[in-house]
């Protein structure tokens, strides 16, 4: 039987009318099922919210809903607003194709995965540890738990504490939601795992109150905000949901509340997802995936969705970036600071920054970082300030501080690079470093951590070998070539590494210091010539670093790479302060601001709030923006017009949104914001950062080249073109030649973000690099109908 309210509604009906039969029904169509929780071949965890729509209240006696010729009719329960509208949670999902079915209407196919996972990130990473104690087989599955937090009085308690609702504390504080009401500040937490990892859901709850799918509690104000971390690793591991605003990057400000606790006092909800944290797993398909089961849990457990928004810095404004562009839909709003626009610009600068480590040979020791903010922000104004003594480069050749930190394309080069390289870099990408669930080198043992030496067959804790599924394995023979592209180790093993995307081919490091007069000619010559590149174990080579393929196309067309063109269906409000010199640069956030300049003509849909804190702006901003973000996306949702969903996001921008510097109308300007350059830039590269590797061009002498046009062009020193040239042989198209880059083209490898790409084949093999997935319809619960038109009228719209 349906739900009781609904049984009596029914009855009440068949004494104002007759019913119709069955068979009658049947033949007329009556109802309509769909399915509102995802879409219906994504469906996880064996449970999907299924709507069904009666098309008359004489329907309402003779419907019948059908989960694989089960009667579950009894889960459907009306909403309070339309009792010809029913909702409920259909679970006892087999694994695979399951058909859910009104016998006076239509059916659907539901495609059931694993709790666990995968959906479609391909064969998961391997190996993998539950740390939770009480999973229940190796994806980490276990028992969903709830647990209760509040909101204490007292100001010295901030935060959110511990809640027993047996023995209740008398200083809970009170609450005024969006929706108007004035409730006990108590949260009720779902903590709970899906893809082999954890997550959690917070919300605003009224104690001994029901809430369901169908009819949620008042306070609720169907909205959710999805906080994220910073950094970059592959861990094989399960790992904690992060919610403070800058987790993972720089201590949290206590005398600032977090946005996410903000938000439950607004009567949001929160989920946070352990693979949302960048700093814990570094894939973005993974990361999608995480997030859509989880809205899917959400939206099963608590209803459908007006809108969801994301937050957080650093790598968790990467993680937003490149969802949002790869996976359109999951989020309807971003809120991003410390902001890089994804990983493979940021690895592209850090690169140059290690090569270039390698040969001056002068770097800083980075003091580890202080674990509270205002420690935090002295450490960042001392590492400004850091001396650093000029040592003789790795051939020899002198170089001052200053002529470095030109080279780097900062003022603080040195500092800045040694940062990156330390913190960042050189453990994201170094297969020898440490992650989560892999053991400690044994030799031998290819269970325990990789070592060149001692254990080459052993696991790679890169985040490169962690994403895999996306570049895809290096190849031997690129093209049909005759040259072994592969390294003794893989020779050895069998196999190729993972496929490293980056490049240095034809870079000419310097060059606008040497236009400039800030290097001499000779200082140019020896870099260039001596700078090489590395392996992918970050050992040092005398050939430029070549970027694998098809690893380098792979990073455009999957979004590890954002090209940005699918980013104009959501609104941004990026924050932003002086660059700090501590691998932040204020520049990256540009990048995403002149990526849409490029891509679209304008960048109205990115709002860019400026202040004099380094880094983030202001403290208050992330307070701020979830205010002003809630107004524009409430603006939304109200235009009912058909125009596409891009016009709609500009066009109902308020001034909440506008951009601002330090609370003035406009922006900063790039001076006050301190925004410099990269080693690439200071090759002669263009603004946008996504030079992952140069279109080549034929080497030209007649170039500018400086003071090193008129010396070299001396017969005399035609051994200095010479060696120049020699540096920079490689071979492009069969032709072999000194080559250079060509910066006015599209970067090597270039092409659109492919959205919704999946990396697995019917049979569950991987497919590297993915291929969409077939067309869908928007799934309605994710957002109010105003957001809808996202991916139509497919996937990606063409231009």
């Amino acid at each position: 039987m349906i739900k009781r309210a609904l049984t009596l509604f029914a009855f009440a009906l068949v004494g104002c009318s007759g019913i119709p039969s069955q068979n009658t029904l049947a033949n007329t169509g009556s109802a309509t099922v769909d399915i509102l929780s995802n879409r219906a071949d994504l469906i996880s965890a064996d449970d999907v919210l299924v709507e069904v729509t009666l098309h008359s209240a004489d329907a309402l006696n003779d419907l019948v809903l059908l989960r694989n010729g089960t009667d579950v009719t009894n889960v459907l329960e009306a909403t309070a607003t339309n009792p010809l509208r029913l909702l409920g949670v259909v679970d006892g999902l087999s694994l695979g194709e399951n058909t859910i079915r009104a016998n006076i209407g239509n059916s659907v196919t539901v495609i059931n995965h694993p709790s666990g996972g995968p959906i479609f990130t391909g064969p998961q990473i391997q190996p993998w540890e539950c740390k939770n104690a009480d999973a229940q087989d190796a994806q980490c599955n276990q028992p969903v738990t709830y647990s209760w937090l509040y909101k204490s009085t007292n100001p010295n308690n901030s935060g959110l504490s511990a809640y027993d609702p047996d023995n209740p504390p008398n200083d809970v504080a009170d609450t005024t939601t969006e929706t108007g009401e004035t409730i006990p500040f108590i949260v009720r937490k779902e903590t709970g795992f899906q893809g082999r990892d954890e997550y959690a859901c917070f919300t605003l709850f009224k104690e001994g109150e029901p809430w369901t799918a169908a009819n949620p509690q008042s306070q609720w104000n169907r909205a959710v905000m999805v906080p994220h971390g910073g950094n970059c690793r592959g861990h094989h591991s399960t790992g904690s949901p992060r919610t403070d605003d800058y987790s993972g990057t720089i201590p949290s400000n206590p005398a600032v509340e977090q946005s996410y606790i903000n938000a439950l006092g607004l009567g949001w909800s929160v989920v946070a997802v352990s693979q949302l944290n960048l700093g814990h797993n570094c894939n973005l398909s993974y990361q999608a995936e995480a997030l859509m089961m989880a809205k899917e849990r959400f939206i099963e457990q608590y209803g459908e969705l007006r809108y969801t928004i994301g937050s957080g810095c650093s790598g968790g404004a990467i993680t937003q970036n490149m969802i949002a562009n790869a996976y359109p839909g999951l989020y309807q709003g971003l809120l991003t600071t410390c902001t890089y626009p994804d990983v493979m610009s940021t690895a592209t600068q850090f690169a140059d920054y290690h090569i270039l480590l390698k040969y001056f040979e002068a770097s800083v020791t980075v003091p580890s970082q202080p674990n509270d903010f205002d420690s935090f922000m002295t450490t960042v104004g001392d590492l400004a300030n850091t001396a650093v003594t000029a040592n003789n480069a790795r051939d020899g050749t002198p170089f001052s501080i200053a002529q470095q930190n030109a080279i780097y394309g900062h003022p603080n080069g040195i500092v800045n690079a040694s940062l990156a390289d330390s913190a960042l870099f050189g453990e994201a990408v170094n297969p020898e470093s440490n992650c989560g669930g892999v053991p400690a080198t044994v030799a031998g043992d290819t269970s325990t951590r990789f070592d060149q030496d001692t254990n080459p067959g052993g696991v790679r804790c890169d985040v490169l070998t962690f994403m895999e599924n996306i570049v895809g394995p290096r190849e031997r023979f690129p093209n049909g070539g005759t040259r072994d592209h592969w390294s003794q180790i893989e020779q050895d093993l069998g196999y190729g590494f993972a496929g490293f995307p980056l490049g240095n081919e034809g870079v000419l490091y310097g060059l606008l210091p040497l236009r400039q007069g800030v290097i001499t000619p000779e200082q140019f010559l020896a870099l260039n010539t001596n700078i090489g590149g590395m392996d992918p174990s970050l050992n040092v080579t005398t050939e430029r670093l070549k970027p694998d393929q098809p690893a380098l196309a792979n990073a455009y067309r999957t979004g590890i790479l954002n090209t940005i063109v699918n980013m104009d269906t959501v609104p941004i409000i990026n924050m932003t302060g002086p660059d700090p010199g501590a691998a932040h640069d204020a520049v990256h956030g540009y990048w995403v601001r002149w990526r849409f300049d490029r891509e679209f003509g304008h960048h109205d849909n990115f709002a860019h709030w400026g202040g004099s804190t380094v880094l983030i702006g202001n403290p208050t901003f992330m307070n701020e923006s979830l205010l002003a973000m809630q107004d524009w996306l409430n603006a939304i949702e109200a235009d009912t017009t058909d125009r596409p969903l891009a016009e709609k996001v500009i066009a109902n921008r308020p001034a909440s949104a506008a951009d601002q510097c330090d609370g003035a109308p406009g922006m900063c300007t790039e001076q006050q914001m301190t925004v410099y350059g990269t080693p690439r830039t200071e090759a002669g590269a263009d603004q946008y950062g996504d030079q992952v590797q140069c279109v080549l061009k034929p080497f030209d002498r007649s170039e500018d080249f400086g003071a090193a046009n008129a010396l070299w062009d001396q017969e005399q020193d035609e051994a200095s073109w010479t060696a120049l040239e020699n540096a920079l042989t490689t071979t492009v198209n069969g032709v072999t030649g000194p080559y250079m880059c060509d910066w006015s083209e599209r970067p090597d490898g270039w092409q659109r973000t492919i959205t919704w790409l999946r990396y697995q084949d019917q049979q569950g093999d991987m497919i590297h690099g993915g291929v969409q997935m077939d067309p869908a319809n928007f799934p309605r619960g994710w957002a109010s109908d105003s957001f809808h038109n996202t991916w139509e009228p497919g996937w990606q719209r063409q231009r």
